[in-house]
């Protein structure tokens, strides 16, 4: 059948389910083996389960004992009283991501966000090689103390946490937990999450609440981008009119981290890809392809972080942000850059760094 995609911000699905007409009357979820008290685990993927079976007419579920059972407080499990029917099959073993390499670019990349970042701090990662590198190189690192509040749980949190940087001693709310909405990596980090009471599983609108997000004293939020305009418009979403991914979670992580006591919102990206043709392009554009989606708008940026460091884009104003960019930007595209801002009246004849 056919798939449709429907643009909304990640956290909206619950209240989406509970509320809409269109609800399909039957869900049918994959489920950790019932437990003693008649509970089947949603397993790595609270999301917005719970919300669809409130509103479900039949609700079936299908074991599988390869299934970690992911605890939480809420939102994470369902009463055989609530299931209409069970389905047991062959235990297929979950489907396992693993981390992109890491290169070179991603590694001075997660240098330069690692130095913003403080002992105590309270972690979100996004998907991506890019957010990967900042956790392993988080592992490496002096820093201690860490908490976690995420959206999704990936294998670095589980290399940080080996590592003994991860304790959530200083985190303001869910003291000593690991928060996450779903899990996505590898074997070994679902066997980390199985009935770990360090990692906490929730609905995805507790996990995303800018409310809650900015609750978090000295939050820090790590997102990759598919490329950004002179403007500070971020996207993150498409390839000119080429869906790539979807909204997910990063603007209320770039607004609710920005809101926290002493938080910082990154976005990063290398500074150029190369096409299908071999050549060279600039991720950092004088303004976004015809088509492509604004994921982070201008006015919401925080920090960007690319291979040639790092700008704090709030409060500048449209020149200085512009200028900032492009100090961003590789340096075989700056002069290009600079005539495209000067043609859109962004550029002053003052500025630092024109030829």
């Amino acid at each position: 059948g056919l798939g449709f995609y429907m643009p909304m911000r990640y956290s909206e699905l619950p209240r989406y389910y509970k509320e809409t007409s269109a609800m399909p009357n039957v869900i049918m979820l994959q489920v950790a083996p019932m437990d003693s008290h008649g509970y089947f685990n949603f397993g790595p993927s609270a999301s917005h389960l719970s919300a669809c079976i409130e509103k479900a007419q039949v609700v079936i579920v299908e074991v599988n004992a390869n299934m970690p059972r992911c605890l939480g407080g809420f939102g994470t499990d369902v009463h055989i009283s609530q299931v209409d029917m069970i389905v047991e099959g062959s235990n297929p073993p979950l489907i396992e991501v693993p981390s992109a390499e890491i290169s070179q670019v991603d590694m001075a990349v997660a240098e330069l966000i690692v130095e913003e970042i403080s002992d105590g701090a309270c972690i979100q990662l996004g998907i991506g090689g890019m957010p990967n590198a900042v956790g392993s190189f988080i592992a490496k690192s002096h820093l201690k103390d860490l908490g976690v509040h995420t959206e999704v749980y990936v294998d670095a949190f589980v290399e940080m946490t080996e590592a003994g940087k991860i304790n959530g001693k200083r985190k303001n709310i869910n003291k000593g937990r690991q928060t996450y909405s779903f899990a996505m990596g590898t074997k070994k980090l679902y066997d980390f999450l199985d009935n770990n009471p360090e990692c906490m599983s929730a609905p995805v609108d507790y996990t995303n609440d800018i409310r809650m997000i900015a609750a978090l004293d000295n939050f820090i939020s790590i997102n990759n981008a598919v490329d950004i305009d002179l403007f500070g418009q971020v996207n993150s979403e498409s390839s000119g009119t080429r869906h790539i991914s979807g909204a997910g979670g990063q603007l209320d992580f770039v607004l609710g981290a920005y809101l926290a006591n002493n938080g910082k919102s990154f976005i990063c990206c290398s500074s150029t890809m190369k096409a299908k043709d071999g050549t060279l392009k600039s991720r950092i554009l004088p303004t976004l392809h015809e088509g492509s989606i604004v994921t982070a708008t201008r006015a919401n940026v925080h920090y960007l972080v690319t291979e040639y460091g790092k700008a704090n884009l709030k409060g500048l104003s449209t020149w200085e942000k512009c200028e900032a960019i492009i100090g961003l930007a590789h340096p075989d595209f700056r002069d290009e850059l600079i005539l495209k801002a000067e043609e859109m009246k962004i550029w002053r004849k003052s500025n630092k760094i024109r030829p």
